[in-house]
Parts: C-alpha cells; sequence; structure tokens
C-alpha cells in the first residue's frame, strides 16, 4: 500500500460551457497541482462536483486522473453517492477498476439516517467484504448532504483492519485531530485535516498534512508549511494566519470561485460548474478584487519562502 500524506489537493472538474467534463483543461489542472506541491491527488470528492457526475463520468474521471497523473503521485478517489448500499458497492466496484491507489469511503452514505455505530459498523463491513481484498481504502467525512463524523470506535476498528491508510477528517476541531492521531499511531491509517484555521497546529500535533479546499488555490505554500515550517517557525505561523483568512472566501460561491481563479490562470477556459448557475462575481460583491488580493498575497509569501531557503 501507498501512504496517502502531505498535501492533498481536493480536485476541481473543469467543465466545456456545453457542460461536457473538459479533459484538455483537466491534463492542465493535474499538471499544475504536481508542478505546484500536490503530494497526491483526490480525484472524485465533493469538489469535483461528485454529486452532479454520473457514475460513467465518475469512473471516466477517476480512469482519467490516474492515467493521465502516470504515477507521478497517488491518486485516491470516492463518488459513491447513491442512497442504496447496493448500489454503493456498484459505483465503488466500478471506481476500484480504474487504477487509484485508494478507495476513499464517505461516512455519511454508510450511515445516511445518522442512526449511530451499530448501522455504520453493518454496512462497512458490507462494502469491505464487497470490495476486493487488495484495495486500500480511506474515509471522507464528507460535509453533503450531512457532515457524519466519526467515532473513536469506528476510528479504531478501521485503523485496526489494517486496510484503510486516510482519514480525511473534517472535524474541524484541533483536539479531535490530536486525539484521532492517536488512536492511529503504529497503523498505515494516516489521519489528514482538512480545515485551513487548524491546519498548522494540526500538522503539528502529527496530521499527516493536508486537505482543504484551498489546495485550488496554492497547494504550494501549504507544502512548505507541511514539509518546511520547521526550517523559519515565526514565518511558518505568520503563514498559516495568511492561509486561514484567505480560506473564509470558501464561502462565495466555492466551487465556482475556484475555477474563475482557474481561469484567470489560463489553467482552463470555463468557469461553468453544475453546482450554481450563478455569476460568483456579481453575486457576491467585491469577490474579484478578493481573489486579486489572494493572488498577489500569495505571491509575495513565495518570495518570502524563497529568501529563507
Amino acid at each position: 500500500m501507498k501512504s496517502i500524506e502531505g498535501i492533498v489537493p481536493v480536485m476541481l472538474t473543469p467543465f466545456t460551457e456545453d457542460n461536457h467534463i473538459d479533459y484538455q483543461g483537466l491534463k492542465h489542472l493535474i499538471d499544475w497541482y504536481i508542478d505546484n506541491g500536490a503530494d497526491a491527488l483526490f480525484a472524485v470528492c465533493q469538489s469535483s462536483e461528485m454529486l452532479f457526475l454520473s457514475l460513467e463520468e465518475r469512473v471516466e474521471l477517476s480512469k482519467f486522473v490516474v492515467d493521465y497523473t502516470a504515477g507521478r503521485v497517488p491518486v485516491i478517489s470516492s463518488g459513491h453517492i447513491s442512497p442504496a448500499l447496493a448500489d454503493q458497492i456498484t459505483e465503488l466496484n466500478a471506481n476500484a477498476q480504474t487504477g487509484v491507489d485508494a478507495l476513499v469511503l464517505v461516512t455519511n452514505r454508510l450511515d445516511a439516517n445518522n442512526d449511530g455505530t451499530e448501522v455504520f459498523m453493518q454496512n462497512l463491513t458490507t462494502l469491505m467484504d464487497a470490495l476486493p481484498a487488495d484495495m486500500p481504502l480511506g474515509l471522507y467525512e464528507c460535509p453533503a448532504p450531512y457532515r457524519r463524523l466519526l467515532s473513536d470506535e469506528e476510528i479504531q476498528f478501521c485503523a485496526n483492519s489494517g486496510r484503510f491508510v486516510v482519514l480525511k477528517d473534517v472535524s474541524c476541531d484541533l483536539d479531535t485531530v490530536k486525539r484521532r492521531v492517536e488512536l492511529v499511531k503504529g497503523t498505515p491509517f494516516n489521519i489528514i485535516n482538512a480545515n485551513a484555521a487548524i491546519a498548522y497546529e494540526a500538522m503539528q500535533h502529527g496530521s499527516k498534512g493536508f486537505s482543504g479546499v484551498f489546495t485550488n488555490f496554492h497547494p504550494d505554500l501549504y507544502h512548505w508549511l507541511y514539509h518546511d515550517a520547521q526550517t523559519a517557525p515565526e514565518y511558518a505561523e505568520q503563514l498559516a494566519w495568511f492561509l486561514s483568512l484567505s480560506a473564509v472566501t470558501e464561502t462565495l460561491g466555492y466551487p465556482k470561485n475556484a475555477k474563475v481563479f482557474h481561469q484567470r490562470l489560463g489553467t482552463f477556459t470555463s468557469t461553468h460548474s453544475r453546482v450554481t448557475d450563478a455569476d460568483v462575481l456579481e453575486k457576491f460583491w467585491g469577490l474579484g478584487v478578493i481573489l486579486d488580493q489572494i493572488a498577489a498575497s500569495a505571491e509575495w509569501h513565495r518570495k518570502t519562502i524563497k529568501t529563507l531557503n
């Protein structure tokens, strides 16, 4: 099993204006992630608009990312979105055939009505039995349709099973991250925080990286924070504050605002999103200026990091 750790961007899905996946744009996006410090890629997730993709599109998307990445970094993928467990088995097994390095299970799909650990464990065991025994697994506390956090008992079961390699932690709570890091010690199960506000502190306490939405804006800065912060701890704290404040912009039309950002970079041409039809620059006054400020401030931090090397 490959270790999944470091900076793991939650990938966008570029679309054409006529609502098809833009695979040429996706090539540029994959290269951009890797050139800017991605240690792995999360190919099909909420940021990818997986709830708005057909099964065929989800499978095709996973396979394309695996094939084009060509082993440069590990690729993980999710994409089981159906309410019925039998349909989820079909979805996950289809994705397992795409060559991904880990197949990520969405926690709220394993307990759709938030009934608790007994139901969760029954469904988890059913899925584990139905998937290839040699397929590494992950877990993702996806916020949609609701955020279903794992209990300590559930985490320990997964860690001790030996089959799980990563949890995308969406607790957004430092004490929870710290406790979970302790629970999985000595196992292949890595806890990767997804909340920018606690990103640096979580790393300091054993989170094995970062997988939040602003990996779509400046993954290279998160990469430095994870891999090199010990070389300049005072500056690292200032950088962490910038990253935290920038991430507040998620509330201003994400993921479409990230697509606007990449359109400006020239990564791909269309900002089309299946999540929203709104013109986010019109809907959220000042967003364009904020995106410019984030880009300019990120460049300032990149220049500062060069002086530290």
